[in-house]
């Protein structure tokens, strides 16, 4: 009887075309996750009266930086033997495109973007972006903190649709069969995460909302809001890879796998500067 339960999951890659330009589901789940972390950091900047000139290019920045960060954390941690050892392989690893067999090559997209990555990058664009501003740092990394959960949630449910990075066989009753792979029932680690990543969002806003405006620990600028998002995605990203497959066939000789190995990282880093915030709130009381 459980089997009937399973969620048979086979949807087409594009989700639409004009003319010959043909748009993917993935492709379109990027550009909504972007899109609504910049509505919201644009809104999160108008009430803090922060001014709009230095809005502008945030965007930008951010966009250069996850994509960047994304694709070399991808194909420096999870296949370096292909992209690291021939001048083929590294120019694919910087160019959306792939070098065929019999000559030529083809506009492909990206094909593998590494969260971790996409983090470090973004971090780093950020950085970047308040040496041209003058912005505070740690004000920048919270309001970018609090609309991270819209942009993460929409790239799973993107990996959902390319029915990538799946789950281990399992016989729950709400396991996704991934025609496109196997006939087997699986654990739809993708819709895990995503459901994990908007209930972030609705977390961190509820925080911002009842303390918006107070000298506490949660005021934006002292670096709570971005603690508690690097901790909370990559905890939670550290245990949920238990229920994923290996992505590269090196991991299964390792005692946990490459995501869990760059989540610790991050997870250290969120403890951090929640810890730091909590202590610069005390000091100030």
């Amino acid at each position: 009887m459980e089997q009937l339960l399973y969620v048979v999951w086979n949807p087409d890659l594009e989700a639409f075309s004009i003319g010959h330009m043909t748009f993917r589901w993935y492709s379109l789940c990027w550009l909504i996750g972007l899109a609504l972390a910049f509505f919201v950091v644009r809104r999160l900047y108008k009430e803090q009266k922060i001014k709009d000139e230095l809005f502008d290019p945030l965007f930008i920045y951010c966009f250069i930086g996850i994509l960047a960060g994304a694709r070399l954390g991808h194909c420096i941690f999870y296949q370096p033997d292909y992209f690291l050892t021939s001048f083929k392989g590294f120019f694919e690893m910087l160019l959306p495109i792939h070098f065929l067999p019999e000559g030529g090559w083809k506009l492909t997209g990206y094909a593998g973007l590494a969260s971790h990555g996409g983090t470090a990058g973004l971090m780093l664009a950020l950085w970047l972006y308040t040496k041209r501003t003058k912005l505070s740092i740690w004000t920048v990394l919270d309001n970018i903190a609090i609309a991270t959960g819209t942009t993460a949630c929409f790239i799973r449910l993107g990996n959902l649709m390319n029915s990538e990075i799946i789950g281990k066989v399992t016989d729950v009753p709400w396991a996704f069969i991934f025609e496109k792979v196997d006939p087997m029932p699986r654990h739809p680690g993708q819709l895990y995460e995503a459901i994990a990543y908007a209930l972030l969002f609705v977390i961190m806003m509820i925080i911002y909302k009842k303390n918006f405006g107070s000298n506490n620990t949660f005021q934006v600028g002292k670096g709570w809001y971005f603690g508690f998002c690097l901790a909370y995605i990559f905890t939670f990203r550290f245990f949920i890879e238990y229920t994923k497959e290996i992505q590269e066939a090196f991991e299964a000789s390792l005692p946990i796998d490459m995501g869990q190995i760059l989540s610790i990282p991050f997870i250290i880093v969120g403890i951090y500067c929640m810890i730091r915030a909590r202590k610069q709130a005390s000091m100030m009381q």
